[in-house]
């Protein structure tokens, strides 16, 4: 498996260590139906429901590493990802969906599904009761997945059914977003552990927790596909 340009050392190896759940998760048959268009419209506006939901509860999570953190800037990196969730990510679901009837008032108070449940608790237990670093660990999947499959499909898309949803994770805002949270993680991991924290045993703790929240991101794929 190639390591995603970019993003950062810290992700690269992250990502190799997770396996072929990586592969499952950005190349998960809900993506590629994005891809060629053949996803059926009332999946994807399921999904972009429990989405809007899950970012609630994504950027209170971001919101932690405000609290967790150990520098200015790992403070400011923190709140401007907050910053971009709320303002931003989250306006493609409210746009798309009030297309499509759904008011703003109906997408807050849409009822999780378990596996929503599932993927935002555990990212949230990762803020409360562990530290920076576990908590990066469970974001990372979510965050820098979504700027690869972006990027993935602005190249390989062949339908334009699903073109706005591709342009704002390939978009060059997201994905400069998704770098910065790359050096965040990089500069967070060195700063606590050390240029070899790979050779650390608390790494592979680390990777499993990445690993986990990226077996979450495929489980809610799966969802989608299950209005």
């Amino acid at each position: 498996m190639s390591i995603a340009p970019e993003y950062g050392r810290a992700f690269g190896l992250m990502r190799a260590a997770a396996g072929d759940v990586w592969r499952d998760y950005t190349r998960h048959a809900f993506v590629e139906g994005m891809k060629d268009g053949t996803l059926p419209r009332e999946s994807f506006l399921h999904y972009l429901r429990q989405d809007y939901v899950f970012l609630i509860h994504f950027s209170r999570a971001w919101a932690l590493g405000v609290v967790k953190a150990e520098t200015h800037e790992e403070m400011l990196a923190a709140s401007a990802t907050v910053n971009g969730l709320i303002s931003e990510e989250m306006k493609l679901h409210i746009g798309v969906c009030a297309e499509a009837g759904i008011s703003q008032e109906e997408l807050f108070s849409t009822p999780e599904r378990p596996e929503n449940l599932a993927y935002t608790r555990f990212v949230l237990e990762a803020g409360y009761s562990g530290d920076f670093l576990t908590l990066l660990a469970a974001l990372a999947p979510c965050a820098m997945g979504y700027a690869e499959i972006g990027a993935r499909l602005s190249k390989e898309a062949n339908s334009e059914t699903y073109r706005d949803w591709i342009n704002t994770y390939a978009g060059e805002d997201y994905q400069a977003s998704i770098r910065s949270v790359g050096v965040l993680l990089e500069g967070a991991l060195v700063r606590r552990l050390g240029e070899n924290y790979d050779q650390l045993p608390c790494w592979k703790g680390l990777c499993q927790t990445f690993a986990t929240a990226t077996q979450l991101e495929v489980g809610f794929w799966q969802m989608g596909m299950t209005p």
